[in-house]
């Protein structure tokens, strides 16, 4: 934990809620974390984390009316999507027929409901390994995390593990210092938790 203590993290105040369990989380890991819409204060910090819960539109006005679109696209720390925040890495997503951040290909569409299979995904569901990556190290065979969405990212090639729920998804991605997770570390207990240590540790590259 040495290598994290004190380690600046920006929270990007993309306008959706749960802020405070992601923030209480990586303060237990020992970053020092600022909540914030401000340019500056983003591109000083360590590591970025786009938050999100709540709908890929409103969340992209947000993040156009504080100006950080072109900040989020052009930053050069690692860089960490959450939930929506993941989703809105993308190019585009199907809720609202938004444009996204486009930092990684493929459009965002709705879970497919059937029978047994339940919409919006809540719950705990097991993470499936596709390719080696820093955010996965020290996972247990079988991790599950807690999911709660509606929509989700398609399985393309900067996905490192998926998850199944009725379709199969992107549950977490990377590409460079681009990477995010379709659940919710903060409430994955030691498996959150180990996912976003790593990303502190090691960032991606």
């Amino acid at each position: 934990m040495d290598g994290v203590r004190g380690m600046k993290v920006a929270l990007i105040d993309s306008g959706g809620a749960n802020i405070g369990s992601v923030r209480h989380a990586l303060a237990r890991l020992g970053a020092d974390v600022v909540f914030t819409d401000d340019t500056e204060t983003i591109r000083a910090a360590e590591r970025v984390i786009l938050p999100g819960v709540g709908a890929a539109a409103p969340a992209m006005a947000k993040l156009r009316a504080a100006g950080l679109i072109e900040t989020i696209r052009t930053l050069e720390r690692p860089l960490l999507g959450i939930c929506l925040g993941m989703q809105l890495l993308f190019e585009s997503s199907e809720e609202g027929d938004v444009d996204c951040l486009g930092l990684l290909p493929g459009r965002v569409t709705k879970l497919i409901e059937s029978e047994g299979v339940r919409v919006p995904h809540m719950g705990w569901n097991r993470l499936q390994p596709i390719r080696p990556s820093v955010l996965l190290d020290g996972l247990p065979e079988g991790a599950q995390a807690y999911f709660v969405h509606s929509y989700a990212a398609p399985v393309g090639g900067d996905c490192v593990a998926a998850c199944t729920h009725g379709m199969r998804f992107a549950a977490v991605v990377q590409r460079g210092r681009v990477a995010g997770a379709q659940f919710h570390p903060e409430r994955s207990a030691a498996v959150g938790a180990r996912i976003l240590d790593n990303f502190l540790r090691a960032g991606v590259a």
